[in-house]
């Protein structure tokens, strides 16, 4: 057998989680793994050589796996296999960690195999499913294979539970060539009456929770092997993705006539907002439970999940954040004090933010991002008297369809804005860019001519077969409804008036021109909802330059192919360059959702152009055969963050004095337009 379909194999243990490992696997072409008898648990170990064989005899493929010594699985185990799992607890992350050591540290692909074979129908499904997923994008001997999209594989924590009886039942009784998909209604988790509502497409769409759970795959935050987490300015990142959501979710708030978020400031009161996801779990059969309105957050004491905390944690926590960057040092383990400078003091404080191993003191410093989520997601049951499980904020897969996520991550970017503030305003060396100026901009789109975004809703078709326990084989689709927009392209006019060629970064952001009561915004406001459309390198020739790019060239996003990618139909030729690249491509905004929704009669934007010189932007670096094309909010794989000004630049600063509107910020190489952002209410259905 070669290495490369050896290697293949190991996805096909995140088939249909809680079927045995021994049934059969993939779905364009059926597969076994002939496991040693010791491997099968309890209950099939006595009759293991028949049902081996009754499911081996169909097969088209069987896998051998080795019989070896397998490591003690102990603590993995200790997690229950129908319990929930989330990264925010600590004692699931410490027991995350272990189980990603002891797939990391095995030798060869084939003990790999085994002990992953051994491990699956013992250990957690969604714990198993995370820690074979991380280490598979680690291992250097994996790093080629494409993962499954997690919403194949967990589709309830992505649609509507009441599907699913639907989708079994399409499965079970129409023959694959002749099944239809079953329509997911568009907004099944509330009804107008509650105004938070209105941005269910923002919060429940499937690519936007996706990128989020990928996010968290290719950064994770606990791992014996130090390399794997301290990826270049990880810290930084975990910033600016999620200040960055936060600017995107107060536009879509602007589209639908409603006010900025407001932060989760006071950690005592209410939380207005309820959520009812109407979600099941597969895995553990437990419905994911509501938040009331108005819940308040109180102490936990989780004897199950070994947590005992108090919501005065949180606010010590938050006090020694804002003390350290008042005093502009952070103190380590040691006592030692680490300066919060212009280039490090944000990454520093993200690692301290996300508490992960990266952290410089988690006495000091404490847990405050991932326990707020905790916190939030136990309000409706601290002390665990009616046995109930975490909200879906409490979850990375599902957390961002709660609208109190967007309330705490407000609180959270409010703490680094904090850091931002005292740093000083870029001055006009680092604006400008000599002898080269902006002298026009236009947005040209298909359907609306020039400077107007167009939006509407999309049905797309989603296969859910590998996540379908116990149902006959083939394709299974889910009909989903999402926000789409109509392609667009940029054509900037540069005047470059030195004698010799010169490279550049293009930037270009999209921000509200007005805020929700109507008046024009100031820069230092504005600036928060500055979201990052997408960054290019470009040579300009001396004299007049036309530079064309189309919106679907973003360096935010991927295409809705990859997002929802199909493993089996889609899958790169073996060996190539494209395959290298095509797992840790799965990280990415959803090309879908690049611009806000808009609203009917046009919701007025600016968008801003800028080009800076690419001499204080480069990273010196080889790009070639790694995934960068979502470099935005990504990074890239295995290389250093393709950009070396801060994230944000030139909105992550206040502004200088006397730049209180965005047209007295711009200099020459600058330039912004009106654009209106236009939607309307049809649906089409993707081809």
């Amino acid at each position: 057998m070669s290495k490369m379909a050896d290697k293949k194999n190991l996805l096909l243990l995140l088939d249909r989680p809680t079927e045995p490992v021994f049934m059969e696997k993939g779905t364009s072409k059926s597969a076994v793994f002939d496991v040693p008898d010791k491997f099968l648990t309890d209950r099939y170990r006595p009759i293991g050589n028949e049902v081996q064989s009754r499911f081996g005899e169909k097969a088209e493929q069987r896998i051998p796996v080795k019989d070896i010594s397998v490591p003690d699985l102990r603590i993995p185990m200790s997690l229950g296999r129908r319990e929930q799992f989330s990264l925010f607890i600590p004692r699931h992350r410490r027991i995350a960690g272990r189980l990603i050591d002891i797939f990391l540290g095995v030798r060869s692909l084939d003990d790999l195999q085994s002990i992953a074979a051994y491990a699956r129908d013992r250990i957690n499904a969604y714990l198993f499913n995370y820690a074979l997923s991380v280490a598979l994008l680690h291992r250097p001997d994996t790093k080629g294979l494409n993962l499954p999209s997690f919403a194949e594989t967990f589709p309830e924590k992505y649609v509507d539970s009441m599907v699913f009886t639907q989708l079994r039942e399409e499965a079970t009784v129409v023959p694959e060539g002749s099944r239809m998909p079953i329509i997911i209604p568009k907004d099944y988790t509330a009804s107008d009456l509650d105004e938070e509502h209105r941005l269910w497409y923002f919060r429940e769409d499937m690519g936007i929770n996706l990128h989020h759970w990928h996010w968290h795959l290719v950064y994770p935050f606990e791992a014996s092997d130090r390399s794997i987490v301290a990826k270049d300015r990880r810290g930084e990142l975990f910033y600016y993705m999620h200040q960055q959501i936060i600017g995107r979710y107060n536009l879509e708030r602007f589209s639908n006539n409603m006010s900025r978020v407001k932060r989760l400031n006071n950690l005592r009161e209410p939380i207005g907002e309820g959520y009812f996801p109407k979600m099941d779990s597969l895995v553990s059969s437990r419905a994911w439970p509501p938040r009331f309105a108005n819940t308040v957050m109180v102490d936990l004491d989780r004897e199950l999940d070994q947590i005992k905390m108090d919501v005065n944690d949180l606010e010590r926590w938050r006090d020694r954040f804002y003390e350290a960057i008042h005093q502009g040092f952070v103190v380590d383990e040691s006592g030692n004090r680490i300066n919060l400078d212009e280039t490090r003091g944000i990454d520093i404080l993200g690692n301290m933010m996300e508490s992960s191993i990266l952290s410089p003191n988690r006495q000091l410093y404490g847990d405050l991002h991932n326990m707020g989520h905790v916190f939030i997601s136990y309000a409706h049951d601290p002390d665990h008297r009616f046995l109930e499980s975490f909200g879906v904020i409490g979850d990375s897969a599902t957390a961002m369809r709660d609208p109190a996520f967007y309330k705490w991550h407000a609180f959270v970017d409010d703490v680094f804005q904090e850091h931002k503030e005292s740093l000083p305003p870029y001055n006009q060396n680092q604006l400008n860019y000599r002898d080269i100026s902006i002298t026009g901009v236009k947005v040209d789109n298909e359907d609306r001519g020039t400077n107007n975004l167009q939006t509407f809703w999309q049905q797309s078709d989603i296969d859910f077969s590998r996540g379908l326990d116990f149902v006959p084989r083939g394709n299974v689709f889910a009909r989903v409804t999402h926000l789409q927009h109509t392609p667009f392209s940029y054509t900037i006019n540069v005047n470059n008036a030195g004698g010799a060629q010169r490279f550049g970064t293009v930037r270009i952001f999209l921000g509200p021109k007005n805020d929700e009561r109507g008046q024009p915004m100031l820069l230092r406001d504005q600036r928060l909802l500055m979201i990052e459309l997408d960054k290019f390198v470009v040579a300009l020739q001396p004299g007049q330059n036309t530079l064309r790019r189309r919106s679907t060239e973003s360096s935010v996003t991927i295409p809705f192919e990859r997002t929802f990618r199909n493993l089996d139909s889609n899958r790169p030729a073996a060996g190539t360059p494209e395959e290298l690249e095509f797992n840790f491509c799965g990280c990415g905004w959803p090309q879908h959702m690049l611009i806000p929704k808009g609203r009917p009669e046009g919701l007025r934007c600016e968008l801003f152009v800028m080009i800076s010189n690419f001499d204080d932007d480069r990273v010196d670096q080889d790009l070639v055969g790694t995934c960068s094309d979502a470099s935005s909010f990504c990074g890239v794989r295995d290389r250093l963050y393709p950009d070396r000004r801060p994230m944000g630049f030139p909105f992550d600063r206040l502004p200088p004095t006397g730049a209180d509107r965005l047209s007295s910020f711009l200099t020459p190489n600058m330039r912004t337009i009106d654009v209106s952002i236009t939607h309307t209410d049809r649906t089409t259905v993707r081809k």
